[in-house]
Formats: C-alpha cells, structure tokens, sequence
C-alpha cells in the first residue's frame, strides 16, 4: 500500500537540467523576448488608460457663467458639447408669436408648476426652443402664454440672455393619457408644434435670465424666472478607466507568468522522460 501511494507522489526533479537551466535555451530566451515585448505593449496600454482616466480638460465652473454669444458655443443642427452645456449665453431674435407651448410639471424653487416656452428665431435665422417663465400651475401658465402673444414687444426684436442647456429626453404618453402634453423640454418635439421652421434648429436650449428685455417679458406676463443653476464640474477621474489600466497591468504579468509557467512544463516533461527511461532499463534488466 505504501509503495502504491509512492508510486502516485508528483516525482522529485533533482539534478540537471535545472529551471534556469531550461530558460536559458536559446528558444526560451527568444520567448521570454517575445513575453518582455508584448508585456511592454501591454503597460504602455495600461500608461494609456491611465492618462484618459485623470482629465486635464476638465471645464471649470466659473467659466460657465461667463457670457458668451450663443453661436460662440453652439451651432443650429449640432449635438450639444459638454462645452456649451450649462453656458450662461446671450442671442438676438424675435420669437413667433404663436408657437407658444406649455411644458409641465415643472420644478422651480421645490414647487411644481409649469413652464412657458417660446420659439425664438434668432438673428442669423437659426430656430431656438426657449424656456421663457414658470407659473404655479398650467392653467396660469395658459393665461400667461396668451398674455405674451398679445403683448406687442413679445415680436419685437429682442436681445436676451439666458443658460443654454441640452435636450431632455421625449417622454412617450401611456395608453389614456393626453398625447398632447408636453412634459420635457425637447427640441425635437417642439419643433414639430411650431407653425413655422425654414431654418436649423439647436439641439439645447435657453433658459431666460430677468435680464433687460427677458424682464420685461417676465413682468409682463405675470412669470416667474426659471431656476438657473449652474452645471456641477464632471468627475476628474473616469473609474472605467482606471479600471481597464489594471486589467492591461494585469495582461502584461500575464505574459511574463506565461513564459515562465512554458519553462516549467518543459522542465517537468525532460525530467519525466529521464524517468521513464531509467524505468525502462531497469524493466530490460
């Protein structure tokens, strides 16, 4: 019984060739070369993603709040940037006056209500959704709406200021509900309310500062200004990223333990046949 389980025993690699040995054959060289080479590619991928996951471009905040012509940090008919989103902008235009619509519910100050929009065509003939006021409820945002159409400088050429945001998304109504709410500020819904669009629309849009002529219309509807409230700063470091560095940190010791584990396994299988042979020639004699 002791001799079976003897007999079973992983065998004992004692003498030559060692390990280092084996590795310093001329093709286990060459391998570990070729494990050294790609084990370097691989850090370098890993230096790579490291440098991505720590920002350098990271937008301070003050610098949204500095004014900007609108067309400075957007263009009609683009993708919002993270650049222009949350800039405080400044535009000229004149807004149609019967492409008025009521977005709700609305938050302003933690109470829910509704906003005014307005469909503004600006100076360069570009078509921009504009978040103009916020009333206590839609019905009163109603009323201000049509207080606005009727208010003789509402189409009159005007120049505003305002933060430029990016689109929200289209909610879709459930079976029953009203198709015709609009409850987020899209663009891209609006535009298809409007009466009439010969021109690029923005893909963001402008919440109205009571600044100069944006107070007036305020005053004379009755409307509160919207909550503008600055962008918080983007993280500084993207995980996922950190997270892909390890993984290629992890890849190049791979390599190298490859290589290693390769010497290995030839090691074991010289001294395994040395001991089939010596068994061999003890069976012959």
């Amino acid at each position: 019984m002791s001799e079976e389980k003897t007999a079973s025993r992983r065998p004992e690699y004692l003498g030559d060739p060692t390990i280092a040995a084996v590795a310093r054959r001329p093709q286990w060289l060459l391998a570990l070369l070729l494990a050294l080479v790609v084990a370097g590619v691989f850090a370098w991928l890993g230096r790579w993603q490291m440098d991505n996951a720590i920002r350098t471009d990271i937008i301070e905040t003050a610098e949204f709040e500095t004014l900007q012509p609108l067309t400075d940090v957007a263009a009609a008919g683009e993708a919002v940037m993270e650049a222009a989103a949350g800039a405080v902008v400044d535009t000229a235009g004149t807004f149609n006056g019967r492409d008025l619509e009521i977005v709700a519910p609305r938050e302003n100050g933690g109470e829910l209500g509704a906003w005014v929009t307005g469909h503004l065509v600006t100076d360069e003939g570009s078509h921009l959704a504009v978040a103009i006021g916020w009333a206590a409820d839609p019905a009163l945002a109603e009323s201000a709406a049509a207080e606005l159409a009727a208010t003789p400088g509402f189409t009159a050429p005007l120049e505003l200021e305002g933060r430029f945001m990016p689109t929200e998304g289209i909610d879709v109504p459930a079976p029953g509900e009203d198709h015709s709410l609009i409850t987020n500020m899209a663009p891209a819904q609006l535009v298809n309310l409007w009466s009439e669009v010969d021109g690029p629309t923005y893909a963001g849009y402008l919440v109205l500062h009571p600044e100069g002529d944006s107070a007036q219309l305020l005053d004379s509807a009755g409307l509160e200004a919207i909550d503008s409230v600055a962008p918080e700063p983007p993280e500084a470091v993207n995980w996922l990223n950190v997270f892909y560095a390890i993984e290629w940190v992890v890849f190049a010791g791979f390599a190298v333990f490859l290589w290693y584990r390769l010497v290995r396994d030839a090691w074991e299988k010289e001294h395994e046949l040395k001991l089939l042979q010596e068994k061999a020639q003890e069976a012959e004699e």
